[in-house]
């Protein structure tokens, strides 16, 4: 399994909105992803413009190829790109233990 951790930052004033359309899209958009394992949301208690997501893959190739390459990607960067300060910083990471 694969973690992806996109470190998002939105406009200021813009929680409740972006929330709410987060919540849309993990509910109705990336659930029907290929290789889709889950997802969390954290909000940031300093910085509340600022959140991270953190979405389970079954592969890497799951996420970079058949999710941000399918029309799945731009449904969901329709819902929550509008949100976006600046385009979000992704990584990807593997268990270890």
């Amino acid at each position: 399994m694969v973690l992806e951790i996109a470190d998002i930052r939105i406009q200021p004033g813009q929680q409740a909105a972006f929330e709410a359309a987060i919540r849309q899209a993990m509910a109705t958009v990336i659930p029907r992803a290929q290789g889709f394992v889950g997802a969390t949301l954290h909000q940031g208690i300093e910085s509340p413009e600022r959140y991270v997501l953190q979405v389970r893959w079954q592969t890497l190739e799951d996420h970079t190829k058949g999710f941000r390459e399918s029309p799945l990607f731009a449904e969901w960067r329709g819902l929550i790109g509008p949100f976006f300060a600046a385009p979000p910083q992704v990584e990807h990471f593997e268990s270890l233990i």
